[in-house]
C-alpha cells in the first residue's frame, strides 16, 4: 500500500501541549476540554529538567464518562490522578501514520503521544490520521473512490439509541457499557439527535447538571447531522472536520441507515495494513 511521501507522525503532530496538575478535580477538567475543544488533556508529571515524560498521564473524555460518570461518581470531588492513563503510549515522530493507527487500534484508543528521547513533545489523534488518509494519494481509502456506496462499506448498521427523556447517567452508563461513544437520541419514534461522549463532557460535567436528573434531551447533539448515502468518504471526513464532530448518521431516502465514525475510516486502514505492521514489529 502507498501513501503519500512524508506521512511520518512528526508531520501530523500537534505540538502544543496541555497540561493539568495531578489535583485538578474532573469538572475542572472538563471545562477545560471545553474552553479548549479538546478530548484529551495530559496531566502534568516533569522530570528533573522540568521535561514531560512517560511518566505523565492523559485523561480523555472516554475516561470521564467510563470512569467517572458511569459509576455515579461525583466529578467535582474527583481528581483527575484518580482516573489518568499512565504511563503513557507514545509513538516516535519518525514512525510513519500507519504505525500509529495500527498502535491507536490494538490499544483501544484514540490519542498517542509523541515522545523524543523519553521527552513528550507533541501528541496525535484518530481524526489526525482519518485526515491523512482520506487525503493520502494511495491506499484503501482511495481505492473506495470506484466501489458503490462507499460509506455503506464503512458504516455501523447496528445503532444504540436512547430515548430523549432518559438521563445524562443512563446515557453515560450505556456508553459504558457497550464502550461506544455516542447514542442516537429518538422522540417520538424518530432519530432527532445524537448524544456524544463530547456532549456528556461539555454540556454536562463542565455545566455542573446532575446527571442522574439531566435529561438527555437538554445535552443532545441537534439537529442531527446527516450524510447521504451515496456521497464519497472525502465528503464525510470534511464535514466531521467542518462540524467539528466525530459522528454522522448516514441516510438513504431520508432515512438513517447507518452510523459513521472518524474510527470507522482509520480502522479500515489498519486492518488492510495489518500484516505489514505485525512482520515490522
Amino acid at each position: 500500500m502507498t501513501v503519500r511521501s512524508g506521512g511520518t507522525v512528526g508531520d501530523f503532530m500537534h505540538r502544543y501541549l496541555e497540561v493539568v496538575p495531578p489535583e485538578a478535580t474532573i469538572v475542572e477538567v472538563a471545562e477545560r476540554m471545553r474552553g479548549k475543544i479538546l478530548g484529551s488533556l495530559l496531566v502534568e508529571s516533569t522530570d528533573e529538567e522540568g521535561r514531560m515524560s512517560r511518566r505523565s498521564g492523559i485523561v480523555t473524555e472516554t475516561d470521564l464518562i467510563r470512569k467517572v460518570l458511569a459509576k455515579g461518581i461525583d466529578p467535582s470531588l474527583t481528581m483527575v490522578d484518580q482516573i489518568m492513563t499512565s504511563p503513557l503510549l507514545t509513538i516516535t515522530p519518525d514512525r510513519p501514520m500507519l504505525d500509529a493507527s495500527h498502535l491507536m487500534e490494538t490499544n483501544h484508543v484514540r490519542y498517542l503521544c509523541v515522545s523524543d528521547k523519553d521527552e513528550i513533545v507533541g501528541i496525535i489523534s484518530m481524526r489526525d490520521l482519518a485526515r491523512y488518509f482520506v487525503d493520502s494519494e494511495g491506499g484503501p481509502i482511495r481505492d473506495l473512490d470506484n466501489v458503490y456506496r462507499p460509506l455503506s462499506v464503512l458504516m455501523r448498521t447496528t445503532m444504540e439509541t436512547i430515548a430523549s427523556e432518559r438521563t445524562v447517567l443512563e446515557a453515560a452508563r450505556t456508553m459504558a457499557e457497550k464502550r461506544i461513544g455516542s447514542l442516537l437520541v429518538r422522540e417520538a419514534g424518530e432519530m432527532v439527535g445524537i448524544v456524544t461522549e463530547t456532549d456528556v463532557v461539555r454540556k454536562g460535567i463542565a455545566a455542573r447538571l446532575p446527571a442522574s436528573s439531566t435529561h438527555v434531551g437538554a445535552v443532545m447533539n441537534y439537529p442531527l447531522i446527516q450524510i447521504d448515502i451515496n456521497r464519497t468518504v472525502r465528503d464525510a471526513s470534511r464535514l466531521m472536520a467542518e462540524e467539528r464532530i466525530r459522528h454522522l448518521a448516514v441516510t438513504e431516502d431520508n432515512k438513517v441507515v447507518g452510523l459513521l465514525s472518524v474510527r470507522d475510516l482509520v480502522k479500515m486502514v489498519s486492518v488492510r495494513d495489518k500484516p505489514r505492521f505485525l512482520r515490522s514489529t
